[in-house]
């Protein structure tokens, strides 16, 4: 990383949260272009897909203290 972007950085997360979560969401952009409305359209249309394989029994649903004792299980190795 060269000096430019290390002063960059150094002074983003001298931000307050809500600065610093503007600056990420703008350089996330730029690395993958799409308008933020069609960011929330993709994310739609998943979530509609999901709600549809719950409400056709097609999904496996896990409880969220299983998946998180897996995660523990998984990563205090």
């Amino acid at each position: 990383m060269n000096a430019r972007a290390r002063k960059i950085i150094d002074e983003a997360l001298a931000l307050p949260e809500e600065d610093r979560a503007l600056v990420v969401a703008e350089l996330q952009e730029s690395l993958e272009p799409g308008s933020a409305e069609e960011v929330q359209a993709a994310w739609d249309d998943e979530l509609v897909r999901r709600a549809q394989m719950i409400a056709s029994g097609k999904a496996d649903l896990v409880d969220g203290e299983q998946v998180a004792q897996r995660i523990r299980a998984k990563y205090s190795r």
